[in-house]
């Protein structure tokens, strides 16, 4: 099997398999922690800080890929993800349960850089953003895969044997795909750790796509079951209704990314990102609401023109990993931050505040995104070729 065919397979197992062990979590964590632990409010509050601590030090995996390749990383996360879910299903007590938690966010998160760069690394820039695209889909069909699963087996075996069963499957899965691409002798390649002031706007809109991104998914849905009293039945339903709609939609925006550019489409979802902010801000009506919340969901495939953009102006794909990692770390700060200043605009202001603020960052993004150059399709072709990229997969 072609090296490149072998990484892509590999790429979209890791991608099924670790979106299906998260989408369990996710599934099922709060309800877990309220019915089976009694965990309050404050105690939901600290392990959720908790989870996005390796998401902050996301940075570190540009030291971790110097002695394992992008892959090999990648398949230790995925069983990472596994055993995390195995633990929390054996929690019986908080200390227990923040220990599953922070297994299954390591996976995760370390998963997510080593995955980018892995596929913005086994592409060229031209093909990226459809590669890109397409994982993506394979990550919301998984996503749907364990939401099916949670519906069919909690009620009638409940939250544990789901948590543990699921963990296993993930965790040996993973191991598979360890086994699939370990090294074979060859050459480590070469990783540096650079970052550059030429990459300031893959930077910058990075950070101001997390805090446009923690705004919504905390307040959007708080609004929804807050103001409008909406039950979890339909909260359930909403990201039902996400995933199933990504499962096609997301590697078709990779395809328009492809085809019209980074740019032109990171400009589209900004603008279409303000409305969906100001609907948030001024509309009442709760079906236009969930439509807009779909939206917004739908809209965040287009991150992958970010990363496409990045593979087109890096110097060498020797970079990719630390500056996409990098990008990671940067991407969480707001998670500390946003949450926190957008509660207390809420309370001083009111909810159309905490909103407007949203529309604020996207017009900035918006205005940021026309800065975007990338180099002529000819230049990108003779620069690969006189420095092919090193392999990702080991």
């Amino acid at each position: 099997m072609p090296s490149k065919k072998r990484l892509i397979y590999t790429l979209i197992a890791g991608n099924f398999t670790l979106f299906f062990g998260f989408r369990i979590w996710q599934a099922m964590f709060n309800n877990f922690a309220v019915e089976e632990l009694g965990v309050r409010a404050a105690q939901i509050g600290l392990i959720q800080s908790i989870r996005e601590i390796p998401g902050l030090v996301g940075v570190s995996l540009s030291l971790v890929v110097m002695v394992l390749p992008e892959t090999s990383v990648m398949a230790l996360s995925v069983i990472l993800m596994g055993l995390g879910l195995i633990v929390t299903g054996q929690s019986h007590s908080i200390a227990m349960l923040i220990a599953g938690t922070l297994v299954t966010s390591v996976g995760f998160h370390f998963f997510y850089s080593s995955n980018a760069s892995a596929a913005l690394m086994a592409s060229t820039p031209r093909e990226a953003p459809k590669l890109l695209g397409r994982l993506s889909s394979v990550g919301a069909a998984a996503a749907v895969t364990a939401t099916v699963v949670v519906i069919a087996f909690q009620r009638y075996v409940g939250y544990r044997p789901v948590f543990v069963g699921s963990g296993m499957v993930v965790a040996v899965v993973g191991l598979v795909i360890l086994l699939f691409v370990r090294e074979r002798g060859q050459a480590r390649p070469e990783r540096r750790v650079v970052l550059r002031r030429r990459y300031w706007l893959y930077y910058a809109l990075t950070f101001l796509m997390g805090c446009r991104r923690h705004i919504f998914t905390t307040f959007a849905i708080f609004l929804l079951v807050k103001v409008y009293g909406i039950p979890v039945a339909q909260t359930a339903i909403l990201f039902f209704i996400n995933s199933l709609i990504n499962t096609y939609a997301y590697d078709r925006l990779g395809r328009l990314v492809a085809r019209f550019g980074e740019r032109a489409m990171l400009s589209l979802a900004f603008s279409a990102l303000a409305l969906v902010f100001l609907g948030y801000a001024y509309v009442s009506n709760l079906w236009v609401l969930f439509v807009l919340f779909v939206l917004d969901n739908i809209l965040f495939g287009f991150s992958v023109a970010l990363q496409s953009y990045f593979r087109k102006i890096a110097a060498s794909a020797e970079e990719i990993t630390a500056n996409v990692s990098f990008g990671q770390t940067v991407n969480h700060i707001p998670a500390v931050i946003m949450p926190l200043a957008g509660g207390i605009i809420w309370e001083v202001f009111g909810p159309r505040a905490t909103f407007l603020t949203g529309v604020g960052i996207v017009l900035v993004s918006l205005v940021l995104t026309q800065w975007m150059r990338t180099p002529q399709p000819d230049k990108m072709t003779a620069r690969d070729q006189s420095a092919s990229p090193p392999s990702a997969s080991g």
